[in-house]
């Protein structure tokens, strides 16, 4: 059933009133109330469709993290295929950290403690990440894609960024953690 007109002007109210407001503020210390009266619509409206913040942040990280996983299927090495499997994690990383310094307010309202954990996009990466790991015959990438995940949290890059440490400094050092998939001396390449 195709949305009714009504409902697409106010899902569309709604999310840039959120955006406008998760970049100025913080997703953190923005509420639903403050969604509903930026957008112009009921609380009653605003909840139908999106039961908390969480939810609002999801949907609008949802093109962008769409666009990304696209480039990861089908997009040019190194970020997509064809580029082996050191190389792809270090664009990845790249590509996560524009992301994060893009929309940093939306990823934190969305992937906060444990729920980071339940999103699609976490899944996606995760499996992206492990896929990279297998390649590279990595002993456990089951356990390494989480490890090699974990240095894009929201939290941590809001964190050093706070800091005052460089976008570049992050990216090198994430660089540098791709190595890992690297093939090693006395590796057999092509299996």
């Amino acid at each position: 059933m195709p949305e009714r007109a009504d409902a697409a002007r106010n899902r569309a109210k709604i999310l840039a009133a959120a955006e406008e407001l998760f970049t100025a503020r913080g997703a953190a210390e923005v509420t639903m109330e403050d969604i509903a009266r930026a957008a112009g619509v009921g609380r009653g409206t605003l909840y139908r469709r999106y039961p908390d913040r969480s939810a609002i942040a999801v949907a609008l990280l949802d093109e962008h993290e769409r666009r990304l996983q696209e480039q990861l299927l089908r997009g040019e090495p190194p970020l997509g295929p064809g580029a082996p499997p050191a190389e792809r994690l270090a664009a990845f990383y790249e590509a996560m950290v524009e992301l994060l310094t893009r929309h940093a307010p939306l990823v934190l309202g969305a992937e906060v403690g444990h729920s980071r954990f339940t999103t699609g996009a976490y899944g996606f990466w995760r499996t992206h990440i492990r896929v990279l790991a297998e390649a590279a015959g990595a002993p456990d990438p089951d356990v390494l894609s989480d490890v090699l995940l974990a240095p894009l949290a929201p939290e941590l890059f809001l964190h050093q960024t706070s800091r005052g440490v460089p976008v570049e400094r992050i990216l090198a050092a994430l660089r540098q953690l791709a190595g890992l998939l690297e093939p090693r001396e006395g590796d057999v390449e092509g299996g």
